[in-house]
């Protein structure tokens, strides 16, 4: 069996959407969908931060936590705050997003160099253990991370509640 390694931690330099900072840390326990984006990057307009808000709309609730970490490498002073924070309003992003720290020096900001991410977006899944499971440069289809993250959420449920069958359609026939 592969020894799987734990989450670095994120780098952020702001949160949005959220009271308190975040860390992997705090959201140990829950099953976490970190979404690396850029505003200006289309694939992260058009298909990744939409995912990422139906994910977030359709596990609310669940052990399931949705972060966006806005990772700037190109453009950097069409990308600041202000842009961000009317990025997420106008796109109805209701997650929390974080601002990932700029490099010291070049243009790959920290997060990012610490992931050694390709460009976004990019998905990073953790487990409710903080271990790495996914990270994914592109887009990843639906279906395919609909079972993935389930998969995550039922290895948490196993360890939390004893096994048990359930009839969840109604239509099954019981041996009263």
């Amino acid at each position: 069996m592969t020894k799987l390694s734990q989450a670095p931690e994120l780098i952020v330099e702001s949160w949005l959407n959220t009271d308190a900072d975040l860390s992997l840390e705090k959201l140990r326990g829950k099953v976490v969908a970190v979404y690396a984006f850029q505003m200006l990057c289309r694939g992260c307009v058009e298909q990744s931060i939409p995912q990422a808000r139906r994910l977030h709309e359709l596990l609310a609730g669940q052990q399931l936590a949705v972060v966006g970490l806005h990772t700037v490498f190109e453009h950097h002073t069409a990308m600041g705050r202000a842009s961000l924070a009317a990025f997420v309003h106008e796109y109805g992003i209701g997650f929390p997003v974080g601002i990932d720290q700029p490099a010291a020096q070049g243009s790959v900001p920290q997060t990012m160099q610490r992931y050694q991410m390709q460009g976004t977006p990019t998905l990073l899944l953790i487990d409710q253990h903080g271990r790495l499971r996914r990270k994914s440069f592109g887009h990843l289809d639906d279906i395919q991370l609909g079972a993935e993250v389930m998969s995550l959420l039922r290895e948490s449920d196993a360890e939390h509640s004893p096994m048990e069958s359930k009839d969840s359609s109604g239509t099954g026939c019981r041996a009263d």
